[in-house]
């Protein structure tokens, strides 16, 4: 299964459906609260890092189960993050193909030099 982003979406509002009424939707007003959540999530990707290593997540299968797992509960926040400002999946999607295509074009190390004082 390969999901698109549309996808991604439709299941996340479909979830917000089901708890509307003790999660209060996906208004404007709710995105912060939402980033916050995605946040704390991140943090939580983080400890399987720290905690059980680049190694384990690699090879013991339940270890990447729950890594992938909570790096999908993130993605489902910054989901409803898009619902509440109604951000949709081809406006999404036009504006990370033209972020990447400037990246493409940009010189990292140039950029930054100031932040290294030559050093390598």
């Amino acid at each position: 299964m390969d999901l698109r982003i549309s996808d991604l979406l439709a299941m996340q509002r479909e979830l917000q459906d089901r708890h509307l009424e003790d999660w209060g939707g996906t208004p404007p007003e709710r995105a912060r609260e939402q980033l916050l959540w995605g946040i704390a999530e991140i943090g939580e990707v983080i400890d399987i890092i720290k905690k059980r290593g680049d190694g384990e997540i690699m090879s013991n299968p339940e270890t990447r189960r729950h890594f992938i797992e909570e790096m999908a509960d993130v993605q489902m926040y910054l989901a409803d993050v898009m619902l509440c400002y109604g951000i949709t999946a081809e406006e999404y999607s036009d504006v990370h193909a033209r972020k990447h295509a400037r990246n493409m074009k940009r010189d990292y190390k140039e950029e930054n030099r100031h932040l290294f004082d030559g050093k390598e």
